[in-house]
């Protein structure tokens, strides 16, 4: 079982910002002490979403470089122009079509594809944000780059109630999912969870709920008799019900799902023992979840076989799995570029760097994958022609 200390090479937040963690951590102490347990799955959910105090309810700066992390849209606008070209040919085989953006970040992907789209774009663009603060950041992006079209977006606190066709984007939504962490003691699964240790927090086990241990065996079927005592990983038992809830009154149309991850086979290797979790603090990537709570991102990898049978489960097809370089290659990426040769070097150096960190393999080009669930459309994609990988899932 990991035992992770806080990391000295990590910076000391501000007193104003401490103040808030403490607060958080009051709060996470005091539902140990009341229940003598608390999984990782709800430390994580609380550490994330805890309203005025968790990562994404507090109003931290979390994108770029003044925050925690750069996603792909926060590069330029490459991305969400090749984006833009694969939704463009979903709604124009479908006729009349909204897009949905499930957090939608610092809203640079909202604006980019709308920019892209222009008045060709879909009726509505619809964004589903839990966070109030977030919301904010996303109008005043929009309103900065993309003000001509600010009229066709419209904040959602659920999913749409009615009927509807179009597009669903969700660029690095699932991996901030809360996630169970389970480990492997005598061949048996442990649930490991939090508790209390001095001022913060260190890792505790119990035998893990039945809903665990079965998802668990599961998931790492055959493997699981070949893992050595000591295994961590984890897995998200959230995600199908999740998936269900937000694509429950699609109609017709195509869910993008871009995160990093891995399919079954790679994400529960026997080499990958310690899991998949990471914490995000001001552009450092560490092991420590309990380091100050509430002030950095925690995420854990994808599993992209979960999510085609979470699609399965709610009547969604599978249309196609591919890294996220051939992906945006096989949207037209070389027409984005066409005009590159023409700009000033300081743009042009710009953009260039934008591709190498999309597309390389080291970067962003295979860490990130892309999957497509399609409910009643089978027209291909443009995004796969180049790769599908959906025989690895």
């Amino acid at each position: 079982m990991p035992d992770v200390r806080p990391n000295a090479i990590l910076p000391e937040p501000p007193d104003e910002l401490k103040q808030v963690s403490r607060a958080l951590t009051g709060q996470l102490r005091a539902r140990i002490e009341s229940d003598g347990f608390l999984s990782f799955r709800d430390y994580m959910e609380a550490a994330l979403y805890t309203p005025g105090l968790g990562y994404y309810s507090a109003g931290l700066a979390k994108f770029g470089a003044d925050g925690d992390f750069v996603t792909s849209p926060e590069l330029g606008w490459v991305f969400s122009r090749c984006l833009a070209a694969q939704a463009a040919d979903i709604g124009h085989e479908i006729g009349r079509w909204d897009i949905l953006e499930i957090g939608a970040g610092s809203g640079r992907l909202a604006a980019g594809v709308l920019n892209a789209l222009g008045e060709d774009g879909p009726g509505r663009y619809r964004i589903l944000e839990r966070s109030a603060d977030l919301r904010a950041v996303q109008k005043d992006t929009i309103a900065t780059h993309a003000a001509a079209h600010l009229d066709r977006v419209e904040w959602l606190d659920t999913p749409p109630d009615a009927p509807w066709d179009g597009v669903i984007l969700a660029n690095e939504v699932i991996d901030a999912l809360a996630v169970e962490r389970f480990t492997l003691a005598d061949g048996v699964i442990r649930q490991l969870g939090v508790r209390i240790d001095g001022d913060g927090f260190a890792w505790d086990a119990r035998n893990a709920p039945e809903r665990l241990a079965g998802a668990a065996e599961s998931a790492l079927g055959e493997r699981l008799g070949h893992l050595e005592d000591g295994y961590v990983s984890e897995l998200c038992l959230d995600l199908p019900g999740w998936l269900a809830t937000v694509t429950a009154t699609l109609r017709r149309g195509v869910a993008l799902m871009i995160d990093y991850g891995h399919p079954r086979d790679e994400y529960y290797r026997p080499e990958r023992r310690d899991g998949t979790l990471v914490c995000h603090y001001r552009h450092r990537a560490h092991d420590d979840p309990f380091f100050w709570p509430g002030l950095q991102d925690l995420t854990a990898f994808v599993d992209f076989t979960a999510i085609a049978e979470a699609g399965d489960a709610c009547g969604l097809d599978c249309a196609g799995y591919a890294p996220q370089a051939q992906f945006l290659i096989g949207c037209g990426m070389e027409s984005v570029l066409a005009g590159m040769a023409d700009l000033p070097d300081t743009a042009r150096f710009d953009l260039a760097r934008e591709v190498r960190m999309l597309t390389l393999p080291g970067a962003m080009g295979e860490k990130f994958q892309v999957m497509a669930l399609a409910r009643d459309f089978d027209t291909p994609l443009r995004g796969f022609g180049l790769a599908d990988m959906r025989g690895y899932l």
